[in-house]
């Protein structure tokens, strides 16, 4: 490696987390395969797993290759789980009189980053009366079954999570190819998601998906990481050159925050 490479890389790390969404993360070794999947070791892991591979059967059989279609639906499933999960935390300090270390920030920023993915797609994908009404459906099956989950087993509702975003990082992956192939147009970028995510002017729908696909791994290892926490495991997390700077440093920090008991 030359010298001039060398310094484009320390450059690069040092860069502040406003860095443009789309940065390439610079120390490759740092770098993992984008469709990281956390193996299932306990049977609540394996349910949660089961689980989450049943609804997608499911997601498959009813949108097929339609993925602007399918991501209005699930996001607004997947909006569901950090602010439930917020929700029960901060009320679970308030009985403990104890501190969250920063978790019901975490988890509600969550919840808001998955309806800004709900809002951006809507404009893209314009759906139609009857995934509206499947929209209203689907968010309160899950609502209430994810709730009754979390009060049972708090470490099965993160890993559910968990698994969700990793399908969710599988489906954003296949809708990329499709749209790099030209088998969906690649239209313009919202103007909404251009500045969520400070996006150029000139971003197109490939953009958009690479962001969105970089928070629902950020989302995928937070969720993992919880439920480890609460296992009292120690587990590594995956990073992508996809996520931001800023992203893995927020990453690097869930590491070493405790999550309460």
């Amino acid at each position: 490696m030359t010298n001039e490479s060398k310094e484009s890389k320390a450059s690069s790390l040092e860069r502040d987390s406003q860095d443009h969404p789309l940065e390439r993360y610079a120390d490759e070794k740092h770098a993992e395969d984008v469709h990281v999947h956390h193996a299932p070791k306990t049977f609540g892991d394996r349910f949660a797993f089961g689980f989450v591979k049943f609804l997608r059967v499911f997601a498959d059989a009813f949108f097929a290759n339609r993925y602007g279609h399918r991501a209005v639906v699930l996001e607004t499933v997947a909006a569901v789980p950090g602010m439930v999960s917020g929700a029960m935390l901060h009320l679970k300090c308030l009985r403990r009189m104890e501190d969250d270390h920063g978790w019901i920030r975490t988890l509600l920023d969550e919840a808001e980053n998955e309806r800004m993915h709900l809002m951006t797609f809507i404009e893209i994908a314009k759906p139609s009366k009857l995934e509206r009404a499947l929209v209203i459906i689907a968010q309160g099956f899950f609502y209430v079954w994810f709730l009754i989950l979390y009060l049972i087993s708090t470490k099965s509702a993160h890993r559910v999570v968990g698994y969700l975003e990793e399908e969710a990082v599988v489906s954003y992956s296949e809708y990329l190819k499709m749209v790099e192939k030209g088998e969906v147009d690649n239209i313009a970028a919202p103007q909404l998601a251009k500045e969520y995510w400070n996006l150029s002017e000139d971003a197109r729908l490939t953009d958009v998906i690479r962001v969105i696909r970089a928070d629902e791994m950020m989302h995928r290892e937070v969720n993992h990481l919880i439920a480890n926490k609460i296992k009292k495991e120690d587990a590594d997390v995956k990073i992508y050159e996809d996520m931001s700077e800023d992203a893995i440093a927020k990453l690097r920090q869930y590491e070493a925050r405790q999550f309460p008991d």
